[in-house]
């Protein structure tokens, strides 16, 4: 799941219990906060048994499903672990068990956790629920092993018989939750559609953000016509060397790092009263997602790339988005936060921020424009790509001053780009 990730909602099944699974292959599919994602198996066997189900929230480190790998019947994995005498003993007691019990027991009410090989042996011996519930487990968390039962079974005779409760505990009964009506169209030609949950966590967000944060944005019109003929001059030549496209977003990526190693102050966090000085520069990229939706993947220590490790990583986030391949940990741990919103055709836009990171950029189109050219024998009229720069920044620990001048530099650098650097 990744380091940062804590706990995932599970989306649906992929396999039912009594399924064949082979390694690698996906399990079940689920969802944090930031990117839906599968879950392959480790190995190959049965699903035996689902612990969870779907949109139950699961924590890191739980059990959710067990794969029972063992082709082989009970007998021959006791033969593996127990001596010839126990499986003598063993054998003649499910022997007996199989002539006097007439139904399967049920083990659900059982506030225990079995595995299915604990409650394969209790079924063959006729071993009770009650039973059960007064092995002493030598597990994790009490847990009851095989050893334990076994060890039961073995010490059966001796031990006082357990009786089976005259009527089983009534499960109690989940109460449906009070639930917002869908909206109804009143001329009948209205199509309502539900929001999906990825649309329905970034409403949250964007809600949450602009609730929490005083935001306020700086402009600044940026001349990049020395970025655009160096990388119309090295694009196919870079293309055939790295075997990856040269965008136009490495280069600003790059160009913000920059900006961020000058002004600390914007690569920071609110947490309360308190602010957090990142040592790190993990700058988020907005990318879109197969559905349509926008999810914000991070290139971790940006500044310490050079344009092709940025234009790689770039790429390879950028391509796992609109494939739905990304991670859980690809999405954690920005900084500070980027959008193209030039994508679009827009010329410039005032992104909300990306909690609880205080700043976000976002790059207009390039356009060709007419400009006022300065030279030593005087003012010309030329054509020159420029293109808007917006960004926002949070006003309760970013003032003007920090906010324009961060902005400003980030447009420096991109004008000081040189024509004649190596790609």
């Amino acid at each position: 799941m990744g380091e940062s990730v804590a706990e995932a909602t599970i989306t649906n099944w992929l396999k039912e219990v009594g399924d064949k699974i082979e390694a690698d292959e996906a399990v079940l599919e689920i969802a944090t906060d930031k990117v839906d994602s599968e879950v392959p198996s480790e190995v190959s066997g049965i699903l035996v048994e689902q612990l969870f189900g779907k949109d139950d929230l699961v924590q890191v480190g739980q059990t959710i499903a067990i794969i029972e790998t063992e082709g082989g019947e009970l007998v021959s994995i006791v033969k593996e672990a127990v001596a010839p005498e126990v499986i003598a003993e063993v054998t003649k007691t499910v022997d007996a068990a199989k002539e006097s019990v007439a139904a399967p027991v049920d083990f659900s009410d059982s506030e225990k956790f079995l595995s299915p090989l604990v409650k394969n042996i209790a079924k063959e011996e006729g071993v009770s629920v009650a039973e059960l519930a007064s092995i002493s487990g030598t597990g994790k968390e009490g847990r009851v092993t095989k050893n334990d039962i076994l060890d039961y079974v073995k010490n059966r005779a001796s031990q006082p018989v357990v009786a089976a409760p005259v009527a089983a505990v009534q499960k109690p009964v989940a109460v449906p939750v009070a639930q917002k009506a869908a909206p109804v169209s009143v001329s009948g030609g209205d199509e309502i559609i539900e929001m999906d949950r990825m649309r329905k966590l970034i409403a949250g967000y964007m809600v949450a953000s602009v609730q929490t944060s005083a935001h306020v944005q700086s402009f600044i019109e940026v001349d990049v016509t020395n970025i655009v003929k160096w990388r119309e001059k090295n694009k196919n030549t870079f293309e055939k060397r790295e075997g990856e496209k040269l965008t136009y977003t490495p280069i600003f990526m790059e160009a913000v790092a920059k900006a961020l190693k000058d002004y600390p102050g914007m690569n920071i966090s609110v947490d309360g009263d308190y602010i957090i000085k990142k040592k790190n520069i993990n700058l988020g990229m907005a990318a879109s997602l197969p559905n349509g939706n926008l999810i914000v993947p991070v290139i971790k220590n940006a500044d310490q790339l050079n344009l092709v490790g940025m234009a790689k990583a770039v790429n390879d986030l950028g391509g796992r988005a609109k494939a739905g391949k990304l991670k859980p940990d690809d999405t954690q741990g920005g900084t500070y936060t980027v959008t193209n919103v030039g994508t679009f055709g827009s010329v410039f836009g005032t992104p909300i921020l990306n909690q609880p990171q205080v700043g976000i950029l976002a790059l207009g189109a390039i356009r060709k424009m007419p400009a006022v050219i300065e030279t030593p024998e005087g003012d010309f009229i030329g054509i020159r790509q420029k293109m808007f720069l917006s960004h926002s920044y949070d006003h309760r620990v970013v003032d003007g001053a920090l906010g324009g001048s961060f902005v400003k530099r980030v447009a420096e650098y991109l004008e000081a780009f040189d024509v004649n650097r190596d790609v």
